[in-house]
């Protein structure tokens, strides 16, 4: 089959760091400026665009699915080409997914950087094969809005006429790429993804082509009931001490006559002290207040939405580097605050139609931010006529952790349709837990030690997960973290039998160390090859770690370190047996999510959305039970490379995404 690489160069006013490449291109003002191509093996052509346009031979073989289209970052060609060939009136919709793929897809699924310059860096491309150092410069000066200024007569835009020096450049910098990126296809093609992944890819592009509805008046009014919440706390404040800049911490602190620091759990210890005078405990919890005000992701809807209404772009594909889960992108869906309003309708009727003063005089003036924070996820409607069916799996990790650890007493938990949450907070407590029911505000203790625990956290684990926020107390972490072990041996030595296999694979290159789980109906894998440790799942989806070595740690033992991305900064990142199993579970509760979601697709092919382990599917009214049933029958059905794991899923019907 013909292969066709592909390298654009653009311009938009919209930022696209702050958007998406949908919103970006869709702008009036987008252009694309040059388009860099190759075929197959042949010398890379750059069509300067900007003073032509793109030649019928190529617009004919972007659909023509014969031929497969390759980019690095794939999904920005071939939206962008999308938009290019619709507004000329040659395309409906969005080129097929189906007839492309990604080298930064390839490479992510090979634990390398996500950007093309840090793949060839690490990959060792030469200097004719690497990417030109002055792309950064040309871009800032051909792609984006420049400031008008006297010595460039006033313009916001630079165009090749205006440094033809810097166009031929930038012309040699577009075919550098396409160099760049079909080197490095090359040099991945002794890892391929494998087809079935080639096809959940192809199903989170259409996700992402299709995106959701945004309620644009409950955005905009939340936002504009924040801004003035924030405008008169301020005046407040300014008010009360005098002071002109109420955000200075130097001057707020002289003002309250104290040193240290004025974060949250500071301001939380000072007024909990009863010291305070009454201005200066007001002043604190106006700034409390202010501290909780953010609409961050209102904004974000806001940048994001396209002319129809719809969101898209708001998943990235093998976005964790490790386990190759989804990753939020724009609104960040994956870390959306939850809802715990009993009366969400109302408080959502309330700020749709604008009405601040009722939202103060219902929830008070302190708890306006927490109450537009919870309202976050309702933002995303269903259009007219349709609905949402929500999904999601039942505990999933704590399910794959038990399976494959073979922990007998857990999946007879799951095998008897109890939760898990439940169970072990009554363990831990001694008492009767149920959901909704007798002690059911344990199970949040029991859900935190659940996720705390499970991947060889301890009682500084326990602290992080808010364990003394909920009503434990210091002395009882380190006892209950050894009782949670106690009884799970089979975990524990699921950890070291992990970090085992890790060890001999790296002490014996080539040699593929299999570790027997689920009772023996399942096997690990590993095997370090080159540069990379590849672990392989259930699923014969593999999970790898780039540059392994075995070194020893601040604590002088035995450590595997490798190189990643962590916190943002690729560099060196130390791993041990739990560890790995945290990867390994997270990874199959991954692919556990894929399968049912392609199953899904086929039948309710609408998924707008995917948080975590739950799938959001739009459907007519009338298919809402149907569709909610199917997907409940998906998540729920065995898996053939999973025998033994025992699967569930809830749900519900909803008009507005919430958490039910």
């Amino acid at each position: 089959m013909t292969t066709l690489s592909i390298d654009l160069e653009t311009y938009s006013e919209v930022d696209l760091t702050k958007s998406s490449v949908y919103r970006y291109s869709e702008d009036p003002s987008f252009e694309i400026l040059l388009f860099g191509y190759a075929f197959d093996d042949e010398p890379v052509t750059v069509i300067d665009v900007a003073t032509g346009g793109i030649p019928g031979n190529l617009l004919q073989a972007l659909t023509d699915p014969s031929i497969t289209k390759v980019a690095y970052n794939a999904s920005f060609e071939r939206v962008c080409l999308s938009n290019y060939m619709r507004k000329l009136g040659l395309l409906e919709g969005f080129l097929p997914p189906e007839q492309w793929q990604c080298t930064m897809i390839q490479a992510l699924s090979c634990g390398l950087p996500r950007h093309l310059a840090g793949v060839g860096q690490a990959l060792g491309l030469s200097e004719d094969e690497a990417k030109m150092k002055e792309g950064k410069q040309l871009i800032q000066w051909f792609c984006k809005p420049c400031k008008a200024t006297r010595s460039n007569g006033g313009r916001t835009r630079n165009l090749p006429v205006h440094d033809m020096r810097k166009w031929i450049i930038f012309q040699a910098y577009n075919a550098q790429d396409v160099v760049s990126e079909r080197v490095i296809r090359k040099k991945l093609e002794g890892k391929p993804l494998p087809e079935v992944e080639w096809k959940a890819y192809w199903l989170d592009q259409r996700i992402n082509d299709r995106g959701v509805m945004v309620d644009r008046k409950l955005v905009e009014n939340a936002i504009r009931i924040s801004e003035e919440h924030t405008e008169e706390l301020t005046e407040e404040a300014m008010k009360l001490t005098g002071l002109k800049n109420v955000n200075s911490v130097s001057q707020l602190k002289t003002w309250l006559g104290v040193d240290g620091s004025l974060d949250k759990k500071a301001i939380r210890a000072m007024r909990e002290s009863g010291v305070l005078g009454l201005k200066q405990d007001r002043l604190l919890a106006i700034r409390q207040e202010l501290g909780k005000t953010s609409v961050s992701k209102y904004e974000a809807m806001q940048r994001g939405v396209c002319a129809d209404g719809r969101i898209r772009g708001l998943f990235q594909f093998y976005g964790a580097n490790r386990t190759g889960r989804w990753a939020g992108r724009q609104v960040q869906v994956q870390n959306l605050p939850q809802n715990h309003i009993s009366d969400l309708d109302t408080a959502r009727s309330i700020v749709l139609a604008g009405d601040r003063e009722t939202l103060l005089l219902l929830y008070g003036s302190n708890r306006v931010p927490d109450t537009l924070s919870q309202l976050i996820r309702t933002a995303f409607i269903a259009e007219d006529g349709r609905t949402f069916a929500v999904a999601d799996f039942s505990a999933i990790e704590a399910r794959v952790l038990a399976w494959l650890a073979d922990e007998e007493w857990r999946m007879e938990v799951f095998r008897e349709g109890r939760d898990i949450y439940c169970a072990s907070a009554s363990q831990m407590f001694k008492v009767p837990v149920e959901k909704h029911g007798i002690n059911g505000h344990l199970r949040q203790k029991g859900k935190i030690a659940e996720l705390a625990l499970g991947y060889g956290g301890a009682v500084g684990a326990l602290t992080a997960m808010g364990a003394l926020e909920m009503g434990l107390k210091e002395d009882e972490l380190h006892p209950l973290v050894q009782a949670w072990r106690n009884s799970n041996p089979h975990v524990t030595q699921f950890w070291w039998d992990v970090d085992r296999m890790a060890h001999e694979a790296l002490e014996n290159p080539g040699t593929i160390q299999r570790l027997e789980c689920a009772g023996g109906r399942t096997a690990i894998c590993a095997q370090m090859t080159r540069n990379l440790l590849s672990i392989t799942l259930p699923s014969g989806r593999a999970i790898r770690y780039y540059r392994p070595r075995i070194g020893i740690n601040k604590f002088g033992s035995e450590s595997i370190t490798y190189e990643g991305l962590d916190a943002g900064k690729w560099g060196r990142i130390e791993t041990y047996g739990p560890k790995l199993v945290e990867n390994i579970i997270q990874a199959t509760a991954r692919d556990c999510l894929r399968d049912a979601m392609m199953r899904v697709a086929e039948v309710f092919p609408d998924i707008v959305m995917h948080v975590h382990d739950e799938m959001i599917v739009e459907v007519t009214e009338e298919q809402a039970e149907d569709a909610l049933k199917y997907m409940q029958e998906c998540m729920g059905e065995p898996l053939p490379w999973a025998p033994g794991l025992l699967l569930r899923g809830d749900g519900y019907i909803t008009k507005y995404y919430r958490k039910d």
